[in-house]
């Protein structure tokens, strides 16, 4: 492990979800610990986007932006809100120059899938709908995601292929949650990693899916078919259960003819980037942006 990120291990919480309330009150408080992201250029708006039920949004808007990022937070399902993931969302809508517009879906076990997939993909549909409003052109519109929000970003962009939805320009995907099988080698054997191990991700897809099947919608690496879908970023950690499936999921993603930028970050662990401190999380943080702004230019 790196030596910068190793320090830290005993400022994390357990490894455990089998409380979801308690879980979300040390995610909330990790991220409360924080130092507060530069703001500066930018203008940040709380909306709402009507659905059934109706959204929570928050608006991150640079300058000029050409593009904008439908942004889905961690936190295994069941963790996370837009406090959370504000400290990301506003380095990433910094770095990039992309419009961000941070999801508050609905959270699991209390709503399990379909629940957090639909609030994603409506706020997907009204985020091309209102281009025009939010000063973006609608062919430059990604999905992206940490973690779960990962795994949701690549379950909706099957959704949107598959229903002929708003068309996305790509996919930024930083340690997905795509499997619920959990059989990789690293699935099997990270069973005391730092924050993600596998008995906390066996809890988060528990919740997740309810009584309800697994279906490519829920866990995307159970697609047969991944032709046709936006060009991808995928970053993994060393030492992360979902390592494997991920970089399982971006060699099909290749050999069904779409572009991958495949990125294994060696010494790191799942989440490790909120370290901000260390030279390796400085330079992940700012290779997603870079590869957000590129996409978006193209």
């Amino acid at each position: 492990m790196d030596p910068e990120l190793e320090a830290f291990l005993p400022l994390f919480p357990p490894a455990d979800l089998d409380d979801p309330v308690t879980a979300r009150k040390n995610f909330a408080d990790l991220a409360a610990k924080l130092p507060p992201p530069d703001t500066t250029g930018l203008v940040i708006e709380d909306r709402t986007v009507p659905a059934d039920p109706d959204v929570p949004v928050r608006i991150y808007r640079p300058n000029e932006a050409r593009g904008a990022l439908v942004s889905l937070h961690g936190g295994g399902f069941v963790m996370g809100d837009l406090n959370t993931e504000h400290p990301w969302a506003t380095r990433l809508a910094g770095l990039s120059g992309a419009v961000v517009i941070s999801v508050g879906y609905r959270l699991a076990p209390e709503h399990p899938f379909p629940a957090a997939l639909d609030d994603a993909y409506a706020v997907l549909a009204w985020t091309a709908e209102h281009a025009a409003e939010l000063g973006i052109s609608p062919d430059r519109i990604a999905v992206g995601g940490h973690s779960a929000g990962g795994g949701l970003a690549a379950a909706v962009a099957l959704r949107a292929r598959d229903q002929q939805g708003p068309p996305l320009c790509y996919q930024l995907l930083s340690q997905p949650e795509l499997d619920d099988r959990q059989e990789t080698w690293s699935q099997r054997n990270f069973t005391d990693t730092p924050w993600m191990n596998r008995s906390k991700v066996t809890a988060s897809w528990r919740h997740y899916l309810g009584s309800a099947p697994a279906t490519p919608y829920a866990a995307p690496a159970r697609a047969t078919d991944l032709s046709g879908l936006p060009p991808a970023y995928i970053a993994t950690a060393e030492l992360c259960p979902n390592r494997d499936e991920d970089i399982a999921y971006g060699l099909r993603l290749l050999q069904a003819g779409v572009p991958v930028e495949l990125h294994q970050w060696s010494g790191t662990f799942h989440g490790s980037q909120a370290i901000l401190s260390a030279e390796v999380s400085q330079r992940q943080i700012a290779e997603l942006g870079a590869v957000l702004r590129r996409a978006l230019a193209d």
